[in-house]
């Protein structure tokens, strides 16, 4: 488990269980889950924007964004930072078998 990865979990459960005025996690909190769905969505489409226009130093401020928005939904959830570890440990070792997927048009 990345201890960056971590400790911003834990920093973001902590908000959740003591709020802290003027903190902008809490105040996702209050906001509700629709209001973390929404940042969670736009992060995403930012960091689909900076990649496609292929600024790196943007892609990693935007990844970084997504990934503390979906830490905010991973503990409003109720969703333990080890079960996604867990989950990921596991897909880890499917290597090499290719799940087939719906065909798309992948240039739209």
């Amino acid at each position: 488990m990345n201890d960056t990865l971590r400790a911003l979990y834990e920093t973001v459960l902590s908000r959740k269980e003591e709020r802290q005025e003027g903190s902008y996690t809490c105040y996702l909190f209050d906001q509700g889950i629709d209001k973390i769905l929404k940042k969670c969505g736009e992060e995403c489409s930012e960091v689909i924007i900076a990649a496609k226009n292929g600024k790196n130093e943007e892609t990693v401020l935007e990844i970084s964004d997504l990934l503390y928005h979906l830490m905010v939904l991973m503990v409003n959830e109720g969703i333990r930072l080890e079960d996604v570890d867990a989950e990921l440990l596991k897909r880890s070792g499917k290597t090499g078998n290719l799940k087939k997927f719906h065909q798309v048009d992948k240039n739209s």
